[in-house]
């Protein structure tokens, strides 16, 4: 598998997955929405190739001075699901947050309301080597579905911030970045 990143919209790019991103958070943010993200500097947009197929997508980004790097969205094509290839796929992007040297620990929000597919995510982070810090449940007043904050660090000295609680005020920061227009 190779990988595929890039921190300026390319729409070439952005149109082999987005596929693979409407159907995994139809709900998500809009193309626009993302596209602002790119033109204030906010993210970097990850891909997976098998050969010439885009298998997997992913949207990464950070608050400037906080050393997190925050997954905000990451799917798998529908028909290679189950084959491993998220698993590298989380590997590779936390090799690269490694290399960069920029970052402490890579975080990210995952819906946790008990239902089979959202205990299957927190499973799948879970076997990439995020950990939740604690029992908090966050809840947006603009969606309904509760959530839980995961951590990966990414060397032994790092710190993280000892409560979901904090975690969030950086998941909610990014997040308000990301709707401000330019």
């Amino acid at each position: 598998m190779n990988l595929l990143t890039t921190e300026q919209w390319d729409e070439v790019l952005w149109d082999r997955v987005k596929d693979i991103y409407n159907e995994a958070f139809g709900e998500g943010k809009p193309e626009r929405i993302i596209r602002n993200m790119f033109e204030k500097h906010l993210c970097s947009l990850h891909v997976a190739m098998l050969g010439d197929a885009a298998v997997a997508v992913a949207v990464t980004g950070s608050i400037k001075g906080s050393r997190i790097l925050i997954i905000e969205y990451l799917a798998v094509r529908v028909d290679f699901r189950g084959l491993g290839i998220g698993k590298d796929f989380v590997k590779k992007i936390k090799e690269c947050a490694v290399l960069e040297a920029e970052y402490d620990f890579i975080l990210l929000e995952a819906e946790c309301e008990n239902t089979p597919e959202n205990l299957s995510r927190i499973y799948f982070w879970e076997k990439c080597g995020f950990k939740r810090i604690d029992d908090y449940i966050h809840h947006y007043i603009w969606v309904p579905e509760p959530y839980i904050a995961m951590v990966l660090g990414l060397h032994n000295d790092y710190k993280i911030p000892d409560s979901g609680k904090t975690l969030f005020k950086y998941i909610e920061k990014f997040h308000k970045k990301s709707f401000q227009q330019k």
